[in-house]
C-alpha cells in the first residue's frame, strides 16, 4: 500500500455561507469523492478550534480579521471565528463521503497555537501524528486536495515533501483564499519544495 488521498478541511465554514468561506469551496466535493474510489487510504483533516482560539481576531482587542500578529511561534493571520469544536461550521460538507476516511486528523485544538499543516502545528515542531500513521501503513505517495490551497493545503504539502513523501497536489480539486498574492506565493513555495502541482 503506497498511495493515500489526503483531504484537507472540506468543512462547512470553508464553503460558501460559512464563517471563513473559500470561493467555490463546495465545487470540489464531487471530484474528491470520485478520487476516494482509487486511493489505498483516505485521510481527512478537520480544523477543530476551541472557542476563543488565539488565531481568532475576536480574541485580540482592536484587531481585525486578516491582520497579521506576531505570536511566539511566528507571524499569524488573525481569522474570523471558524470551525469551533462541535459546531455545524466545523462539520464536514454534507456531500463529502466522510465515511470513507480511515483516519481523521483534527488540528488547531490547542488554544494558543494554530495548525495549518496536517503534519505539524504552526510552530513547525509539534506533530499531529499523521506522519507516524502513514509510515506504519507503508504509504509513501500522497495526493492532496481541499481547502484552502494557499494555507492548509500549502503547509501540508510542503511539510509532507520535507518529510520525504512523494506529494502531488491536484490543483483543480483545491480552492484558495488568495490574501495579497498568497496563492502565487504558495504555488512557488510548493514547487520549490518538490511538490508536483497537477490538474
Amino acid at each position: 500500500m503506497t498511495y493515500a488521498l489526503i483531504v484537507i478541511d472540506v468543512q462547512n465554514d470553508f464553503c460558501p455561507g460559512g464563517a471563513l468561506a473559500v470561493p467555490e469551496g463546495d465545487r470540489i466535493v464531487a471530484g474528491i469523492n470520485a478520487l476516494m474510489n482509487d486511493a489505498d487510504a483516505v485521510v481527512l483533516t478537520q480544523d477543530w478550534h476551541p472557542a476563543g482560539h488565539s488565531s481568532f481576531a475576536s480574541s485580540h482587542a482592536g484587531r481585525d480579521a486578516y491582520e497579521v500578529l506576531d505570536m511566539a511561534y511566528g507571524p499569524q493571520v488573525l481569522w474570523p471565528d471558524h470551525c469551533i469544536q462541535g459546531s455545524i461550521g466545523a462539520q464536514f460538507h454534507n456531500e463529502l463521503h466522510s465515511d470513507r476516511a480511515e483516519m481523521i486528523v483534527r488540528k488547531g485544538f490547542r488554544p494558543d497555537i494554530d495548525s495549518y499543516s496536517a503534519f505539524f502545528e504552526n510552530d513547525h515542531s509539534t506533530p499531529t501524528g499523521l506522519e507516524g500513521y502513514l509510515r506504519t501503513r507503508g504509504i509513501s505517495d500522497l495526493l492532496m486536495v481541499g481547502l484552502a490551497t494557499d494555507f492548509c493545503v500549502n503547509f501540508s504539502a510542503v511539510d509532507a515533501a520535507k518529510l520525504g513523501f512523494n506529494i502531488t497536489v491536484q490543483m483543480d480539486l483545491c480552492r484558495a483564499i488568495d490574501l495579497n498574492g498568497s496563492l502565487a506565493a504558495a504555488q512557488d513555495g510548493m514547487r520549490a519544495a518538490g511538490v508536483t502541482l497537477a490538474t
